[in-house]
């Protein structure tokens, strides 16, 4: 039991820390100050469904599925796309508009609508969370329930630390130039993830 539950959550701390369109959110917000204890609600309780899924048997019914995951690549393509292309125009209005002492903050909902999308749109989190930790999870039978509960635990941490420990950073980020490189970074990191996937 106890091995199940480590391997789960080193597994699932594995996957989530490369550098990925949700983490970049999160850090953005947590910079900001902007709705975190939301953002870090919804990511974490996404991941924790999404990896229940997988558990329950649903990584074997989407690989079986082809048109799913070529679906998912193209729409995660154009979503990524799009939401760089956002953060490249936000970087040229200028540092100015990006300082969170100034700029007004977004409303919840839009917030909560880009988490979404940028969870639930993302190929990446189906295969890391649904197909990978899913089938992952088979091997520790018959524990694989606490397998998936420690997965979703490192997701929930690890949100979590990233969202509301990005304040520690908000000297760095109280130039404007600071903010620029953010969403310069931002925007470079969701095409290069855009590119990976059109190139298969």
């Amino acid at each position: 039991m106890l091995e199940a539950a480590l391997n789960g959550y080193l597994l699932a701390l594995s996957l989530i820390l490369a550098i990925g369109a949700q983490n970049a959110f999160v850090l953005r917000q947590g910079l900001r100050r902007e709705h975190v204890a939301p953002v870090v609600a919804v990511c974490a309780i996404s991941d924790a469904l999404l990896i229940a899924a997988g558990v329950a048997g649903f990584g074997t019914l989407s690989a079986r599925l082809p048109w799913f995951s070529e679906a998912m690549r193209w729409l995660g393509v154009a979503f990524l796309l799009s939401y760089g292309a956002l953060r490249f125009r936000a970087a040229a209005k200028g540092g100015q508009a990006l300082q969170p002492s100034d700029a007004g903050a977004a409303p919840l909902a839009s917030v909560l609508a880009t988490s979404l999308l940028l969870t639930w749109a993302n190929p990446h989190v189906y295969l890391d969370t649904v197909v990978l930790i899913g089938s992952i999870s088979a091997q520790h039978a018959p524990n694989q329930a606490i397998f998936g509960v420690a997965a979703a635990c490192a997701s929930l941490s690890f949100f979590a630390a990233l969202g509301f420990g990005a304040r520690l950073l908000a000297p760095v980020f109280a130039r404007p130039s600071a903010w620029v490189g953010l969403e310069v970074g931002v925007g470079v990191t969701m095409w290069a993830i855009a590119a990976g996937l059109a190139l298969g």
